[in-house]
């Protein structure tokens, strides 16, 4: 279908939603990764972010981090406080977009249209685990998976490691599992690359997907409560994340948005 594009081709323009002046694409998961698969056939790539609270957090906050991720052509609302809060606004958001979900309907809908797919990062072995669970036939032909160790960002024979890869499979989907900030600036090192590739940073998915690191339940998900059953794992790493920085943030991008609705109805 869409392989038949021209290559000059305007590429669709999202709609998207501002909350707290960040435009988020106003998708669900399926039309998202639809539009992916689209646009990455026609040899037309992107960059997607996937803000949790912790990322919109930083967005606002650090502009080093704003610069950085500048280029990026999609935001999704991976935290369920910000689909709160674009209703609270009067500007709902369809639904929450987390960057697992898409991860993968995008492993599993690119590999059925053919294209070439990269993971990169995680838990050794995860990317691996990950495809195997997600195609668990014929992945050989369309993925390529590469877990660089530790640091591998300041040294040298790593990261030509990582750049013969893109370079040589020369993918449409990339798919860097290091967590944030890293990963964006891993992705914004990356691109010139495979210009004609998405790239999406997409956190801890492969362990997700693996079965390495459990998912909340998804009444959990649903209720804005999954950072609970994400601080009982991993409590030294995250606890200052959700309960000194991300909290407090939260409440204040719902007291934001609305006012943002009180100010529309004037």
């Amino acid at each position: 279908m869409s392989a038949t594009l021209p290559m000059n081709a305007p590429a669709p323009v999202l709609p998207t939603i501002a909350v707290d002046g960040l435009p988020f694409v106003n998708s669900t998961v399926s039309q998202l990764a639809d539009h992916i698969v689209t646009e990455a056939q026609a040899g037309r790539g992107g960059w997607v972010v996937t803000p949790n609270v912790d990322i919109l957090r930083r967005w606002r906050l650090e502009p080093e981090f704003r610069a950085l991720v500048a280029d990026a052509n999609v935001f999704t609302a991976d935290g369920r406080p910000i689909v709160w809060a674009s209703q609270l606004q009067g500007t709902p958001l369809p639904a929450r977009l987390t960057g697992s979900d898409l991860f993968v309907q995008l492993v599993e809908r690119g590999h059925a249209a053919g294209l070439r797919l990269a993971l990169i990062g995680g838990n050794e072995g995860s990317a691996e685990a990950a495809a195997a669970r997600l195609v668990p036939q014929g992945r050989e032909a369309t993925v390529r998976c590469l877990c660089p160790p530790f640091g591998f960002e300041q040294q040298p024979a790593e990261m030509a490691r990582l750049e013969q890869l893109l370079t040589d499979w020369q993918p449409q989907i990339v798919f860097i599992g290091l967590g944030s900030p890293k990963q964006e600036k891993t992705i914004a090192r990356l691109r010139p690359l495979a210009p004609q590739a998405w790239f999406l940073g997409v956190g801890v998915s492969f362990s997700f997907v693996a079965g390495d690191v459990q998912r909340a339940p998804g009444w959990m998900q649903r209720s804005g409560l999954e950072w609970v059953h994400r601080l009982v794992q991993e409590p030294g790493r995250l606890a200052r994340r959700y309960l000194v920085d991300g909290i407090p943030f939260a409440l204040g991008l719902l007291w934001r948005a609305a006012r943002a609705k009180k100010h529309m109805a004037r």
